[in-house]
């Protein structure tokens, strides 16, 4: 495989949620409440305050193994989360993004905006499929929060 170096791209991803925003929040925050959306994983850890830290590692049927490592940059209850994160394929570092969660009030539900800047690195990832792969996370997001009951 060539090597390109590094391929920049942003991308934005919205998504409306039936839940107010501290439900949203919630499940970024709680780690039980996250696994039940952004996995599966063999490993998963969430240490969830400015400067925490987040791993999770996947394993494929194949036997390839994508892990996620993140630090917590900045939060702002029910409002932000911005991280920076790394991914690795096995042994190598595919990319390195800045990502910030936005959660915005809409009605009674949530509008959450994903704003993703990454850096994919020698032709290892492509810009288009971590986009892709992002909806569907968030896409679970909801269908998580739409199987929740509310605490009264």
């Amino acid at each position: 495989m060539s090597k390109r170096s590094t391929e920049h791209a942003t991308f934005v991803i919205e998504r409306t949620y039936d839940a107010p925003r501290e439900r949203v929040f919630s499940a970024w925050a709680d780690q039980a409440s996250k696994a039940r959306w952004f996995g599966p994983g063999e490993e998963h850890e969430l240490d969830f305050r400015v400067g925490g830290r987040e791993h999770l590692l996947a394993r494929m049927d194949d036997g390839t193994a994508y892990s996620f490592d993140a630090i917590y940059q900045d939060i702002v209850d029910d409002e932000r989360i911005i991280y920076s994160y790394d991914m690795h394929r096995d042994d190598v570092r595919i990319s390195v993004s800045v990502t910030t969660v936005e959660m915005l009030p809409v009605g009674e539900g949530t509008l959450l905006r994903f704003t993703e800047q990454g850096a994919f690195l020698d032709g290892e990832d492509e810009p288009e499929l971590r986009e892709q792969g992002t909806g569907k996370l968030l896409d679970a997001l909801g269908e998580t929060l739409a199987q929740e009951v509310p605490a009264s």
